[in-house]
């Protein structure tokens, strides 16, 4: 349930909204975020939460998410903009510790201007870093060169980009306001990374050379027709500087926005991207993202003290899912694995790659809610495992050695080889998307939820039936 926890300012308490038989209350400080890999449905919930919140805040990653929302039948897709866009008196904000593209921010924005959506509420930090064009060179260089030891990344320069912010060669949004200091930043930038460009290009040309004619379209595909390495110092300022022009009307100091609202007892949704069992630091490393997509991390990507959180709210799918390598025990490789991609609409909205399928893992859903602290949980697609004779959810793993493992592995070779070991529920074969109050569930559904929500220790508030907005069931507190 939502705890009664609140923050004082000034001496006063802060209210929060009164909940509603379909509206769950949203309190100060509310951080939603990924319990499993990510493709939760987190856009999903965070428009839902939004319809009572004051600000919308993304608070880290960069164009590497996709958050899809169907609205009235309506689908819309964002990377980059935060889910509460759709409400045209809400701030949205994106924060301090997001790497953004400002091309495909403002591909993004006009798209959205031409469906009638209205931007004017879009704030950005001018603190957050820029995806520069040499950052998305050196990251598809850098998976094409490890070949099938690659990662998966999406190869959109977001681990480069974060590279470069750590050590201090990072450029920034606030940058493209002043010509002088975006070309001394660039060119510093980019004399380091000369020598690793020429190698991308030396690269390219042995791939062509090797493949012949026959395999040459299979190459140039593997790497995705990089362009030209060869980046022009004054092509890419004066291409930056038209950027920060029609950007500079969204540009503010977007931590004092929330510090604002905060102090005014008002709601801001703190919205991450990815999930955390991707977390650069608590993930399945090396197979993770470049930034903590972790409740913790709200107040480094928002610039808000660990106080203004008041509520934590981890979306999970009925099952699971990733998308790229790495660790995954309770995939599914089979027919019923398949079945759950096609059924789920399992494509990335990033990448459009198929996501891998498989079973509930209960033992890293309970490691996502310890180490996020979450409050209460929001279970989506629960309506794709409508028609399935039996349901299987992982409360153990096996290791290689035999022993058996409650906790989630903190050594990547124990994961990596660990077998799940299953509790099994009866399915259900009656369709849910028409549901909406948790009565109008088949008893198997409920008590599978039920099932989740003991295994964890946290409420499941809110479940997804269907794609659409309105297809949600919500739950009453301690439930």
């Amino acid at each position: 349930m939502l705890s009664a926890r609140a923050t004082e300012d000034a001496g006063m308490r802060r209210p929060y909204a009164r909940s509603t038989r379909h509206n769950a209350p949203v309190m100060p400080g509310l951080v939603i975020v990924g319990a499993q890999w990510g493709d939760e449905g987190k856009g999903k919930v965070t428009d839902l939460l939004a319809e009572r919140a004051d600000a919308i805040v993304r608070f880290q990653g960069g164009n590497n998410a996709g958050h899809t929302i169907v609205r009235d039948g309506e689908e819309f897709k964002f990377h980059l903009i935060p889910s509460g866009i759709l409400y045209p008196d809400k701030a949205c904000v994106i924060g301090n510790g997001v790497v953004l593209d400002p091309h495909i921010l403002l591909g993004e924005i006009d798209g959205l201007r031409r469906r009638g959506v209205d931007m004017n509420n879009l704030k950005i930090s001018a603190n957050a870093h820029l995806i520069m064009p040499y950052h998305v060179l050196l990251d598809t260089a850098g998976e094409v060169k490890l070949g099938k030891l690659s990662l998966g990344t999406t190869r959109r320069g977001i681990g480069p980009c974060y590279a470069d912010k750590a050590l201090r060669l990072g450029i920034r949004v606030q940058d493209l306001l002043d010509e002088k200091i975006l070309r001394a930043k660039i060119r510093t930038a980019l004399e380091p990374k000369q020598q690793a460009l020429r190698e991308l290009s030396v690269q390219r040309r042995k791939l062509r050379k090797e493949a012949g004619e026959g395999d040459r379209e299979s190459v140039e595909q593997a790497i995705e027709d990089a362009p030209d390495p060869r980046i022009d110092l004054h092509t890419m300022t004066e291409e930056h500087i038209n950027y920060g022009h029609r950007l500079e009307p969204h540009i503010a100091d977007t931590a004092r926005l929330c510090w604002d609202r905060l102090d005014a007892g008002k709601t801001v949704i703190f919205e991450g991207a990815q999930a955390t069992l991707l977390d650069l630091d608590h993930g399945t490393y090396p197979f993770v993202t470049s930034s903590n997509p972790i409740a913790g991390a709200a107040c480094v990507g928002a610039g808000i003290g660990p106080t203004d959180i008041s509520e934590v709210w981890g979306v999970a799918k009925a099952y699971a899912t990733r998308v790229g390598a790495g660790p995954f025990p309770t995939e599914l490789t089979d027919e019923l694995g398949r079945h759950m991609l096609e059924k789920g609409h399992e494509y990335g909205t990033t990448t459009g790659r198929e996501r891998r399928c498989g079973w509930m893992d209960l033992v890293a859903l309970r490691y996502a809610v310890r180490l996020n602290r979450m409050s209460s949980l929001a279970i989506t697609k629960l309506d794709v495992l409508s028609g399935l004779e039996t349901l299987r959810v992982a409360v153990r793993y096996r290791s290689r050695e035999g022993a058996l493992l409650d906790s989630f592995p903190y050594h990547q070779s124990i994961l990596h080889s660990a077998t799940p070991e299953y509790d099994e529920l009866p399915g259900f074969d009656e369709d849910i998307t028409a549901c909406r109050d948790e009565a109008d569930l088949p008893p198997q559904a409920r008590a599978y939820l039920d099932y989740i929500a003991d295994f964890v220790g946290v409420p499941i508030r809110l479940v997804g039936v269907g794609p659409s907005r309105d297809q949600i069931v919500w739950r009453p507190e301690g439930a």
